[in-house]
Protein backbone atom coordinates (compact mmCIF):
# COMPACT_ATOMS: atom_id res chain seq x y z
CA UNK A 1 0.00 0.00 0.00
CA UNK A 2 1.39 3.38 -0.97
CA UNK A 3 1.81 6.13 1.62
CA UNK A 4 -1.11 8.48 2.06
CA UNK A 5 -0.44 12.16 1.66
CA UNK A 6 -1.45 14.29 4.62
CA UNK A 7 -1.61 17.91 5.70
CA UNK A 8 -2.23 19.57 9.06
CA UNK A 9 -3.68 23.08 9.11
CA UNK A 10 -4.07 25.31 12.17
CA UNK A 11 -6.70 28.04 12.25
CA UNK A 12 -3.96 30.70 12.46
CA UNK A 13 -2.79 29.64 8.97
CA UNK A 14 0.15 27.43 10.01
CA UNK A 15 0.52 24.40 7.71
CA UNK A 16 2.44 21.13 8.11
CA UNK A 17 2.76 18.46 5.44
CA UNK A 18 3.36 14.81 6.26
CA UNK A 19 2.38 11.20 5.66
CA UNK A 20 -0.95 9.67 6.57
CA UNK A 21 -0.54 6.81 9.06
CA UNK A 22 -4.14 6.02 9.91
CA UNK A 23 -7.54 6.29 8.24
CA UNK A 24 -8.14 8.30 5.08
CA UNK A 25 -10.36 11.32 5.46
CA UNK A 26 -10.74 14.49 7.52
CA UNK A 27 -10.36 15.12 11.24
CA UNK A 28 -11.12 18.45 12.90
CA UNK A 29 -10.95 19.57 16.50
CA UNK A 30 -8.95 21.46 19.06
CA UNK A 31 -5.26 20.57 18.74
CA UNK A 32 -3.29 19.94 21.93
CA UNK A 33 0.10 18.44 22.78
CA UNK A 34 0.82 15.61 25.20
CA UNK A 35 4.29 15.21 26.75
CA UNK A 36 3.94 11.63 28.02
CA UNK A 37 6.68 9.24 26.90
CA UNK A 38 4.45 6.15 27.08
CA UNK A 39 0.78 5.24 26.89
CA UNK A 40 -0.29 6.35 23.41
CA UNK A 41 -3.04 3.73 23.25
CA UNK A 42 -4.43 4.83 26.61
CA UNK A 43 -4.34 8.45 25.42
CA UNK A 44 -6.15 7.72 22.17
CA UNK A 45 -8.92 5.76 23.92
CA UNK A 46 -9.38 8.25 26.79
CA UNK A 47 -12.83 9.87 26.33
CA UNK A 48 -11.39 13.11 27.74
CA UNK A 49 -9.72 13.59 24.33
CA UNK A 50 -13.01 13.56 22.41
CA UNK A 51 -13.08 16.47 19.98
CA UNK A 52 -9.30 16.94 20.08
CA UNK A 53 -6.37 16.31 17.77
CA UNK A 54 -3.54 14.95 19.92
CA UNK A 55 0.08 15.85 19.19
CA UNK A 56 2.52 13.51 20.92
CA UNK A 57 5.87 15.12 21.71
CA UNK A 58 7.60 11.74 22.12
CA UNK A 59 9.17 11.33 18.64
CA UNK A 60 8.67 7.57 18.08
CA UNK A 61 5.07 6.44 18.44
CA UNK A 62 3.77 2.98 17.62
CA UNK A 63 6.79 0.79 18.33
CA UNK A 64 4.93 -1.30 20.96
CA UNK A 65 1.79 -1.75 18.86
CA UNK A 66 -1.71 -2.04 20.27
CA UNK A 67 -3.41 -4.64 22.46
CA UNK A 68 -6.90 -5.17 23.96
CA UNK A 69 -5.76 -4.79 27.59
CA UNK A 70 -4.59 -1.17 27.26
CA UNK A 71 -7.92 0.25 26.10
CA UNK A 72 -9.34 2.98 28.37
CA UNK A 73 -12.77 2.82 26.72
CA UNK A 74 -14.55 0.76 24.09
CA UNK A 75 -12.99 2.58 21.11
CA UNK A 76 -10.65 5.37 20.01
CA UNK A 77 -11.98 8.72 21.25
CA UNK A 78 -9.41 11.28 20.07
CA UNK A 79 -10.45 13.03 16.85
CA UNK A 80 -7.00 12.69 15.29
CA UNK A 81 -3.32 12.04 15.92
CA UNK A 82 -0.12 13.95 15.05
CA UNK A 83 3.32 12.33 15.47
CA UNK A 84 6.91 12.82 14.38
CA UNK A 85 7.65 9.23 13.38
CA UNK A 86 5.59 6.05 13.25
CA UNK A 87 8.02 3.07 13.09
CA UNK A 88 7.17 0.49 10.39
CA UNK A 89 7.72 -2.40 12.81
CA UNK A 90 6.24 -3.03 16.25
CA UNK A 91 8.15 -4.87 18.94
CA UNK A 92 6.25 -6.05 22.02
CA UNK A 93 5.15 -9.46 23.22
CA UNK A 94 1.81 -7.92 24.17
CA UNK A 95 1.06 -6.40 20.75
CA UNK A 96 -1.81 -7.86 18.74
CA UNK A 97 -2.00 -5.17 16.06
CA UNK A 98 0.10 -2.35 14.61
CA UNK A 99 -0.78 1.23 15.51
CA UNK A 100 -1.42 2.31 11.87
CA UNK A 101 -3.63 -0.74 11.28
CA UNK A 102 -5.58 -0.06 14.46
CA UNK A 103 -5.98 3.66 13.63
CA UNK A 104 -7.34 2.78 10.19
CA UNK A 105 -9.71 0.22 11.71
CA UNK A 106 -10.91 2.75 14.29
CA UNK A 107 -11.37 5.48 11.69
CA UNK A 108 -8.80 7.81 13.27
CA UNK A 109 -7.10 10.16 10.82
CA UNK A 110 -3.40 10.54 11.67
CA UNK A 111 -0.37 12.31 10.26
CA UNK A 112 3.33 11.49 10.75
CA UNK A 113 6.57 13.13 9.60
CA UNK A 114 5.50 16.38 11.30
CA UNK A 115 7.98 18.59 13.15
CA UNK A 116 6.14 18.13 16.44
CA UNK A 117 8.72 20.22 18.26
CA UNK A 118 7.90 23.25 16.11
CA UNK A 119 4.19 22.51 16.41
CA UNK A 120 4.38 22.30 20.21
CA UNK A 121 6.27 25.58 20.42
CA UNK A 122 3.60 27.14 18.23
CA UNK A 123 0.81 25.90 20.49
CA UNK A 124 2.61 27.13 23.60
CA UNK A 125 2.88 30.58 22.04
CA UNK A 126 -0.63 30.86 20.59
CA UNK A 127 -2.57 28.51 22.85
CA UNK A 128 -4.80 25.62 21.84
CA UNK A 129 -6.62 26.30 18.60
CA UNK A 130 -8.83 24.56 16.08
CA UNK A 131 -7.09 22.46 13.44
CA UNK A 132 -7.71 19.98 10.64
CA UNK A 133 -5.90 16.89 9.35
CA UNK A 134 -6.54 15.75 5.78
CA UNK A 135 -5.18 12.39 4.64
CA UNK A 136 -5.66 10.68 1.29
CA UNK A 137 -4.27 10.16 -2.19
CA UNK A 138 -4.63 13.90 -2.80
CA UNK A 139 -4.91 16.64 -0.17
CA UNK A 140 -5.70 20.33 -0.51
CA UNK A 141 -4.07 22.62 2.11
CA UNK A 142 -6.63 25.33 1.37
CA UNK A 143 -9.46 22.92 2.15
CA UNK A 144 -7.77 21.87 5.39
CA UNK A 145 -7.36 25.50 6.46
CA UNK A 146 -10.99 26.27 5.67
CA UNK A 147 -12.17 23.30 7.75
CA UNK A 148 -9.88 24.28 10.64
CA UNK A 149 -11.30 27.79 10.72
CA UNK A 150 -14.90 26.56 10.63
CA UNK A 151 -14.42 24.12 13.54
CA UNK A 152 -16.28 25.30 16.67
CA UNK A 153 -14.12 26.08 19.73
CA UNK A 154 -14.08 23.77 22.75
CA UNK A 155 -15.42 26.55 24.98
CA UNK A 156 -19.14 26.08 25.49
CA UNK A 157 -19.29 22.46 24.28
CA UNK A 158 -21.00 19.83 26.42
CA UNK A 159 -19.29 16.62 25.27
CA UNK A 160 -19.94 14.64 28.45
CA UNK A 161 -23.36 13.33 27.41
CA UNK A 162 -21.99 12.34 23.98
CA UNK A 163 -19.26 10.23 25.60
CA UNK A 164 -21.27 8.72 28.41
CA UNK A 165 -22.89 5.29 28.62
CA UNK A 166 -26.45 5.01 27.32
CA UNK A 167 -27.73 2.80 30.16
CA UNK A 168 -26.58 1.95 33.72
CA UNK A 169 -24.36 -1.09 34.09
CA UNK A 170 -22.44 -2.97 36.77
CA UNK A 171 -18.62 -3.18 36.80
CA UNK A 172 -16.54 -5.67 38.81
CA UNK A 173 -13.22 -5.93 36.94
CA UNK A 174 -10.07 -4.95 38.86
CA UNK A 175 -6.62 -4.10 37.54
CA UNK A 176 -4.85 -6.73 35.42
CA UNK A 177 -1.93 -8.57 36.97
CA UNK A 178 0.53 -6.68 34.76
CA UNK A 179 -0.65 -3.42 36.38
CA UNK A 180 -0.80 -4.51 40.00
CA UNK A 181 0.20 -7.48 42.14
CA UNK A 182 -2.24 -6.42 44.86
CA UNK A 183 -5.43 -8.51 44.80
CA UNK A 184 -8.82 -6.85 44.90
CA UNK A 185 -10.00 -6.03 48.42
CA UNK A 186 -13.40 -7.57 47.71
CA UNK A 187 -16.62 -5.61 47.29
CA UNK A 188 -17.47 -3.75 50.50
CA UNK A 189 -18.66 -0.27 49.43
CA UNK A 190 -21.32 0.40 46.80
CA UNK A 191 -20.27 3.31 44.58
CA UNK A 192 -22.36 4.93 41.87
CA UNK A 193 -20.11 6.31 39.12
CA UNK A 194 -21.43 9.23 37.09
CA UNK A 195 -20.00 8.55 33.63
CA UNK A 196 -19.02 11.83 31.98
CA UNK A 197 -16.57 9.92 29.77
CA UNK A 198 -14.96 7.64 32.32
CA UNK A 199 -11.72 5.76 31.80
CA UNK A 200 -11.79 2.05 32.54
CA UNK A 201 -8.91 2.47 34.94
CA UNK A 202 -10.96 4.62 37.31
CA UNK A 203 -13.39 1.73 37.53
CA UNK A 204 -10.59 -0.81 37.99
CA UNK A 205 -8.96 1.20 40.79
CA UNK A 206 -12.26 1.47 42.65
CA UNK A 207 -12.68 -2.31 42.45
CA UNK A 208 -9.08 -2.71 43.67
CA UNK A 209 -9.90 -0.85 46.89
CA UNK A 210 -13.05 -2.86 47.57
CA UNK A 211 -15.91 -1.13 45.76
CA UNK A 212 -18.93 -2.55 43.97
CA UNK A 213 -19.78 -0.27 41.06
CA UNK A 214 -22.91 0.88 39.29
CA UNK A 215 -22.04 3.15 36.35
CA UNK A 216 -24.77 5.56 35.26
CA UNK A 217 -25.14 8.06 32.38
CA UNK A 218 -24.01 11.66 32.75
CA UNK A 219 -27.57 12.99 33.04
CA UNK A 220 -28.92 10.20 35.25
CA UNK A 221 -31.53 11.60 37.66
CA UNK A 222 -30.31 12.15 41.22
CA UNK A 223 -33.44 10.52 42.62
CA UNK A 224 -32.57 7.26 40.89
CA UNK A 225 -29.02 7.42 42.24
CA UNK A 226 -30.33 7.97 45.78
CA UNK A 227 -32.74 5.08 45.36
CA UNK A 228 -29.73 2.75 45.11
CA UNK A 229 -28.52 3.91 48.56
CA UNK A 230 -24.87 4.23 47.50
CA UNK A 231 -22.09 4.48 50.05
CA UNK A 232 -20.46 7.06 47.80
CA UNK A 233 -20.49 8.66 44.35
CA UNK A 234 -17.62 8.99 41.90
CA UNK A 235 -17.67 11.87 39.39
CA UNK A 236 -15.60 10.70 36.44
CA UNK A 237 -13.31 12.42 33.99
CA UNK A 238 -14.65 13.51 30.61
CA UNK A 239 -14.26 15.91 27.67
CA UNK A 240 -15.44 19.42 26.92
CA UNK A 241 -16.39 22.49 28.90
CA UNK A 242 -17.81 21.79 32.40
CA UNK A 243 -20.04 24.88 32.55
CA UNK A 244 -22.69 23.70 30.03
CA UNK A 245 -23.20 20.53 32.14
CA UNK A 246 -25.87 22.17 34.31
CA UNK A 247 -27.70 18.85 34.77
CA UNK A 248 -24.59 17.42 36.45
CA UNK A 249 -24.02 20.49 38.63
CA UNK A 250 -27.60 20.29 39.89
CA UNK A 251 -27.23 16.60 40.76
CA UNK A 252 -23.93 17.18 42.55
CA UNK A 253 -25.46 19.95 44.65
CA UNK A 254 -27.98 17.37 45.79
CA UNK A 255 -25.14 15.02 46.78
CA UNK A 256 -23.43 17.81 48.75
CA UNK A 257 -26.65 18.75 50.56
CA UNK A 258 -27.20 15.12 51.57
CA UNK A 259 -23.56 14.76 52.64
CA UNK A 260 -22.98 11.71 50.45
CA UNK A 261 -19.23 10.94 50.13
CA UNK A 262 -18.16 12.19 46.70
CA UNK A 263 -14.89 12.02 44.76
CA UNK A 264 -14.38 13.93 41.50
CA UNK A 265 -11.60 13.37 38.97
CA UNK A 266 -10.71 15.83 36.17
CA UNK A 267 -14.06 16.98 34.70
CA UNK A 268 -15.73 15.52 37.80
CA UNK A 269 -13.46 17.70 39.96
CA UNK A 270 -14.46 20.77 37.96
CA UNK A 271 -18.16 19.93 38.21
CA UNK A 272 -17.83 19.46 41.97
CA UNK A 273 -16.23 22.90 42.21
CA UNK A 274 -19.03 24.47 40.15
CA UNK A 275 -21.63 22.81 42.36
CA UNK A 276 -19.89 24.23 45.42
CA UNK A 277 -20.01 27.76 44.00
CA UNK A 278 -16.65 28.19 42.26
CA UNK A 279 -15.91 29.06 38.62
CA UNK A 280 -13.92 27.37 35.85
CA UNK A 281 -11.72 28.95 33.20
CA UNK A 282 -10.35 27.89 29.80
CA UNK A 283 -6.59 27.41 29.95
CA UNK A 284 -4.20 28.68 27.29
CA UNK A 285 -3.00 25.24 26.20
CA UNK A 286 -3.99 23.04 29.10
CA UNK A 287 -2.13 20.24 30.83
CA UNK A 288 -1.57 17.01 28.90
CA UNK A 289 1.17 14.59 29.92
CA UNK A 290 2.44 12.11 32.48
CA UNK A 291 5.20 14.19 34.02
CA UNK A 292 3.48 17.10 35.79
CA UNK A 293 4.67 18.02 39.31
CA UNK A 294 1.88 18.77 41.79
CA UNK A 295 2.35 19.92 45.36
CA UNK A 296 0.25 18.70 48.29
CA UNK A 297 -0.41 21.97 50.09
CA UNK A 298 -0.75 20.73 53.67
CA UNK A 299 2.48 18.69 53.64
CA UNK A 300 4.60 20.28 50.91
CA UNK A 301 5.12 16.89 49.22
CA UNK A 302 5.67 17.01 45.46
CA UNK A 303 4.06 14.29 43.38
CA UNK A 304 4.46 13.46 39.69
CA UNK A 305 1.08 13.19 38.01
CA UNK A 306 -0.72 12.42 34.78
CA UNK A 307 -2.78 15.31 33.41
CA UNK A 308 -5.33 15.82 30.65
CA UNK A 309 -7.47 18.94 30.83
CA UNK A 310 -8.03 22.21 28.99
CA UNK A 311 -10.17 23.81 31.70
CA UNK A 312 -9.33 24.50 35.35
CA UNK A 313 -11.05 25.63 38.52
CA UNK A 314 -10.32 29.29 39.31
CA UNK A 315 -8.78 29.17 42.79
CA UNK A 316 -9.64 32.82 43.42
CA UNK A 317 -13.33 31.93 43.07
CA UNK A 318 -13.40 29.23 45.77
CA UNK A 319 -16.05 29.86 48.44
CA UNK A 320 -15.06 29.76 52.12
CA UNK A 321 -16.28 26.18 52.47
CA UNK A 322 -13.93 24.91 49.75
CA UNK A 323 -10.22 24.49 50.48
CA UNK A 324 -7.40 24.17 47.95
CA UNK A 325 -5.46 20.92 48.54
CA UNK A 326 -3.12 20.58 45.52
CA UNK A 327 -1.44 23.02 43.16
CA UNK A 328 0.50 22.62 39.91
CA UNK A 329 4.19 23.52 40.10
CA UNK A 330 4.20 24.19 36.35
CA UNK A 331 1.85 27.18 36.38
CA UNK A 332 0.35 27.43 39.88
CA UNK A 333 -3.11 26.34 38.75
CA UNK A 334 -5.44 24.60 41.19
CA UNK A 335 -5.19 20.82 41.22
CA UNK A 336 -7.30 19.69 44.15
CA UNK A 337 -10.13 20.78 46.46
CA UNK A 338 -11.84 19.61 49.63
CA UNK A 339 -15.21 20.71 50.94
CA UNK A 340 -15.28 21.54 54.65
CA UNK A 341 -19.06 21.20 55.04
CA UNK A 342 -19.47 17.88 53.19
CA UNK A 343 -17.45 14.67 52.67
CA UNK A 344 -16.39 15.57 49.15
CA UNK A 345 -13.09 16.22 47.38
CA UNK A 346 -11.72 16.43 43.86
CA UNK A 347 -8.46 16.12 41.98
CA UNK A 348 -7.73 17.68 38.61
CA UNK A 349 -5.20 15.14 37.34
CA UNK A 350 -5.59 11.40 36.86
CA UNK A 351 -4.63 9.46 40.01
CA UNK A 352 -5.66 6.25 38.22
CA UNK A 353 -3.38 6.88 35.24
CA UNK A 354 -2.23 3.89 33.22
CA UNK A 355 0.63 3.36 32.53
CA UNK A 356 1.36 5.89 35.27
CA UNK A 357 2.64 7.63 37.33
CA UNK A 358 0.85 6.23 40.38
CA UNK A 359 1.83 8.76 43.06
CA UNK A 360 -1.79 9.65 43.84
CA UNK A 361 -3.44 6.24 44.03
CA UNK A 362 -3.89 6.97 47.74
CA UNK A 363 -6.81 9.25 46.82
CA UNK A 364 -8.91 6.14 46.16
CA UNK A 365 -8.12 4.91 49.66
CA UNK A 366 -9.12 8.31 51.04
CA UNK A 367 -12.45 7.97 49.25
CA UNK A 368 -13.02 4.56 50.85
CA UNK A 369 -12.17 6.02 54.27
CA UNK A 370 -14.74 8.77 53.73
CA UNK A 371 -17.41 6.18 52.97
CA UNK A 372 -16.50 4.05 55.98
CA UNK A 373 -16.59 7.07 58.28
CA UNK A 374 -19.99 8.10 56.93
CA UNK A 375 -21.34 4.58 57.50
CA UNK A 376 -20.01 4.52 61.07
CA UNK A 377 -21.79 7.79 61.85
CA UNK A 378 -25.05 6.32 60.63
Amino acid sequence: MSHLKAVLALEDGTLFSGIGCGAQGTAVGEIVFNTAMTGYQEILTDPSYAGQLVTLTMPHIGNTGVNPEDMESDRARAAGLVVRDCPPRMSSWRATQSLPGWLAEQGVVAISDVDTRALTIRLRETGAQSACILAGQQVDPAEALDKARSCPPMLGQDLARLNSCAQPFEWNEGSPVIESSVPSAGAQQHVVVYDFGTKYNILRRLVDVGCRLTVVPADYPLEQVLAQAPDGVMLSNGPGDPEPCSYAVTAIRGLIERRIPTFGICLGHQLLALAAGARTVKMKFGHHGANHPVQVLDSGRVLITSQNHGFAVDEASLPDAVLATHRSLFDGSLQGIRLTDAPAFGFQGHPEASPGPHDLRELFERFVDLMKTANERE
